[in-house]
This record gives structure tokens, C-alpha cells and sequence, in this order.
């Protein structure tokens, strides 16, 4: 099933997504939901995809593919490198991403994302699915000159737009062998599959909910592939995910 969180005539709902229409949703996917049975097409000028959620927290890992750690100089880590972005850098799709101020050098990073269903502590490996909504696209933009030049990642990747996320929620997936594609301008940039990745997902939520609660809507991101690059003003994003869709974002200028 896809959920998307939209705007109709600016009040924000959720559908589930069948082909190119839209159904409007009683309630929230974090619980027990009703189909309205009615539908809207999902092309229609009065409905906006926003991020499919509005997370509490993002968690987000780094290194997590040993051609992308390579490609800037890095190791793979000896355990996962876990940062933060605030859900203020949360974006949706077709949202701008705006280039901050403090940077010359952002870069785009695509990336799945695993949207928490429920709230969780302490996951034993073999429930780690359990506490999965599901999966959608993330962009981790990232101030990259900010990031070689302070200690904490908190403002090269934390800056307000840097986290597109979208363009809705997959629930029935199985992310271990997954396409993830990134394009700039329409020219490919990176290519990889998740079964490249140096920990999977079920490994990711043990490690994390060792050290703290995820909350229902919580956001995970997973780490990119080989072939990250600069971002520019006018360029046009997109991360796409096999099984799951593409997200598209415009790089502008900060007004």
C-alpha cells in the first residue's frame, strides 16, 4: 500500500495511493484507518504532496556504503555513524531545496528512508520489521565544505530543506535489494542497490533503539551509495527508489 500525506485546498489529509488516483483516508496510518471511498485524482491541481510525514526526529547514518565511504577518504566504521537532522530540514516533494548561505559546496545524497510505525525501545533484531510503517526517498543534502570543516554535522546537514523526503509511504516492501538512483538535470549521478549496504535496515533499528525511543513517524535514513556530487541553484533533484517512486526537488537560491 502507498500513503501520502497531501493538501486539498490547503487541509492537510492522508490517501492511499492507487495508480494516478488519490483516496482520501479517515484517521492516520499509525493506527487503525478507514478508506472514505473518496477519490481524487492524484494530478489534480487542488492536491499537493507534501512529506509523507512529519517526524519527531530524523536518525540518519553515515558510512553506511563502503564505495561512499572510500569516494571522500573515509572508512567503513567499526559501528554505524548515527547523526541527526531536525524536522525542520524536513522537505517534500517538489519543495525547494534552498542552498544555504553559510555553503559553496552542497551536495545531493540519495538515500531510503524507513518510516517508524510505532514506538519502540530496545528491538531484538528478528521484530525490527515489526516496528516499520514503511519506506520511501530521502535526499540527505549536505553542506559538504561545512561538513569537512566542523566537528559536528549538526549544520552541514541539518540546515532547513536539507531532507526531502517522498513522494509517499510504501508499506509492502522488502528493502534488502533495492535500486537507488539519484539524478541531477536528468544525468544520472548514482546508481547502487541496499544490498550493498555495510548494516541493513534490521541491524540499523537494533543499533539505534539500543540508546533511544523511536516515536511513531520517526524517519531513518540509511546511508547513500557511491557518486555523490554538488548541487547548484536552478538544478533540478531526484532520488529514485525501485518499488517505491521518485522524489523531485528544484534547488533555488536562499530569498
Amino acid at each position: 500500500m502507498r500513503i501520502a500525506r497531501f493538501s486539498l485546498d490547503g487541509n492537510v489529509a492522508f490517501g492511499v495511493v492507487e495508480g494516478d488516483e488519490l483516496e482520501i483516508i479517515k484517521g492516520h496510518p499509525f493506527a487503525d484507518f478507514e478508506r472514505s471511498g473518496h477519490k481524487l485524482p492524484l494530478g489534480a491541481e487542488q492536491v499537493r504532496l507534501l512529506s509523507p510525514v512529519l517526524p519527531n526526529k530524523v536518525v540518519a547514518i553515515g558510512r553506511n556504503y563502503a564505495e561512499h565511504a572510500r569516494e571522500l577518504g573515509n572508512t567503513v566504521p567499526d559501528v554505524p555513524v548515527v547523526f541527526f537532522k531536525p524536522s525542520t530540514s524536513v522537505a517534500g516533494p517538489g519543495d525547494p531545496v534552498v542552498y544555504p548561505g553559510f555553503s559553496s559546496e552542497v551536495h545531493h545524497e540519495a538515500e531510503l528512508a524507513v518510516v517508524i510505525g510505532r514506538m519502540c525501545k530496545d528491538v531484538p533484531r528478528e521484530r525490527a520489521r515489526d516496528v516499520i510503517l514503511g519506506y520511501t526517498c530521502a535526499n540527505d543534502v549536505t553542506a559538504r565544505d561545512a561538513q569537512r570543516a566542523e566537528s559536528q554535522w549538526a549544520r552541514a546537514k541539518g540546515f532547513d530543506t536539507s531532507c526531502p523526503l517522498g513522494p509517499w509511504i510504501e508499506t509492502e516492501l522488502d528493502p534488502a535489494d533495492l535500486a537507488v538512483q539519484c539524478t541531477v538535470n536528468g544525468e544520472q549521478r548514482q546508481l547502487g542497490r541496499t544490498s550493498e549496504m555495510v548494516r541493513p535496515v534490521e541491524d540499523l533499528i537494533v543499533h539505534i533503539t539500543e540508546a533511544m525511543t523511536l516515536l511513531p513517524g520517526d524517519v531513518v535514513l540509511t546511508g547513500t551509495p557511491a557518486g555523490v556530487g554538488p548541487l547548484h541553484p536552478g538544478d533540478e533533484v531526484a532520488v529514485t527508489i525501485e518499488g517505491i517512486g521518485t522524489l523531485t526537488n528544484k534547488v533555488v537560491n536562499r530569498g
